[in-house]
């Protein structure tokens, strides 16, 4: 049974008031040792045994979720990693001191494991430090002020309950943390059966074999007859967003603000990211509006690897935000299907293709452009008929709407679970029974 208290006694300490019963520490008395991360060489004189198992190189990217794929190498090639593990990012001038939970696999070169003494609750200190993060993050040291002070890191206080109490707080923190996870691979699951509905009727006709069949000389191909083939710019408008000023916006929400729609908000091969930014500005125009469910994509790519750009989204807003509008920047193409069962068909297609579009449609050479004229009259796609585009829409768009619900809960969870973490690990709520 899960009991909670107030406290109502404390000390005062360095760091704040904590209970009476617990103690304040410095990182340097739990932390073993800290180990960087390096790319994974092949040993000049070891073989590799065929036994050897492997495991994935945990780039930031693929630790934070950004990324699904990466390389695999021997587990003695490099830095092993648990899922229970403190990871920081060690080198960076950006995110030198963001603090992630491990995955299996092999250290990256710009990460540090902390190895952890069996005195502290690896899950505790996790949540601990990642409610300091922004305080982690001045931790820095090097010519080029990119990477974390080791020195100061140790010298850095926590609280420090009783061990018993620190697993009774991680297993609460950790509750909300699992909640979250399995909303995220609930929406991977329903994203993937809409894709795979997709190519089962638009790329295989498995629901139509039996129908009649004609030659189209333009895709090179036998497709049902009666179907069409179009540039896509007959199927939808496009227009792009704000070209914002820097002074317009910011990262935290201020009174008559608007939400703004940017590059960080769109997944690479597509997906929304909930990391909200906001905009004040006079020069906002009717054009420049979107609401939630709009259809977007990313016109704009700084890596050059085509992994973002023409990466399709629908819009979703924050939980706390009271206005039906958003505005978005000129980063981002939103998408007008010219007829409301296009939309989830338009946004599969870019999401299947997004790879061909953004290969070919892409201009510039430091940073990558979307020509989005050259798109509209010359990327022709397979249109349907609209009653067979009615039946594919009733399909996914519950999927398309329980993966926005999905989105929706993961923010009242986090909104929660980081209401309470500081409750938790200052001792005000004593979690005493499980």
């Amino acid at each position: 049974m899960l009991k909670f208290r107030w406290e109502t006694e404390f000390k005062e300490t360095e760091i704040g008031e904590i209970p009476k019963d617990w103690e304040v520490k410095a990182l340097s008395d739990v932390i073993k040792k800290i180990v960087k991360g390096k790319v994974p060489r092949k040993p000049k004189k070891a073989k590799i045994e065929q036994g050897d198992s492997y495991l994935p190189y945990l780039s930031v990217e693929y630790v934070r979720g950004e990324k699904t794929q990466t390389e695999f190498f021997p587990c003695s090639w490099g830095v092993p990693v648990t899922d229970e593990d403190v990871l920081i990012i060690w080198d960076g001038a950006a995110n030198a001191g963001e603090v992630l939970k491990g995955k299996r696999g092999l250290l990256g070169s710009t990460l540090a494991l902390l190895k952890l003494n069996d005195n502290i609750n690896k899950f505790y200190l996790y949540s601990f430090l990642k409610f300091f993060e922004d305080e982690l993050k001045t931790l820095r040291s090097g010519t080029d002020d990119r990477h974390v002070d080791k020195q100061a890191l140790l010298d850095f206080l926590i609280t420090f309950p009783p061990p018993e109490e620190q697993t009774r707080i991680a297993t609460v923190l950790s509750w909300f943390d699992d909640l979250i996870e399995n909303k995220r691979r609930q929406n991977e699951i329903l994203e993937k059966t809409a894709m795979a509905i997709f190519k089962s009727w638009f790329i295989d006709f498995e629901p139509f074999q039996d129908e009649e069949f004609v030659y189209n000389e333009e895709l090179d191909m036998e497709i049902p007859k009666g179907w069409e083939v179009k540039p896509i710019g007959e199927v939808a408008e496009f227009m792009n967003g704000l070209s914002y000023k820097g002074s317009e916006k910011f990262d935290k929400y201020e009174d008559g603000a608007y939400v703004f729609i940017t590059l960080n908000n769109i997944e690479e091969r597509g997906g929304f990211k909930t990391e909200f930014a906001w905009i004040k500005s006079d020069r906002l125009k009717e054009r420049h509006f979107l609401k939630e469910g709009d259809l977007i994509f990313a016109n704009t790519e700084q890596t050059k690897t085509g992994r973002l750009l023409a990466s399709p989204a629908f819009v979703v807003f924050p939980i706390e935000y009271s206005r039906n509008r958003g505005v978005y920047s000129h980063h981002i193409t939103k998408v007008f299907p010219k007829k409301e069962p296009y939309k989830p068909f338009l946004y599969l297609i870019f999401r299947v293709y997004q790879e061909d579009i953004a290969q070919t449609y892409h201009t510039g050479t430091g940073v990558w452009g979307f020509d989005l004229k050259n798109f509209k009259e010359n990327h022709s796609i397979l249109l349907p008929p609209e009653p067979i585009l009615q039946r594919f829409r009733s399909l996914v768009e519950p999927l398309f709407q329980k993966i926005i619900n999905n989105q929706k809960q993961i923010m009242i969870l986090k909104k929660i679970r980081d209401t309470l973490l500081p409750q938790l690990v200052f001792g005000r709520l004593r979690v005493e029974e499980m």
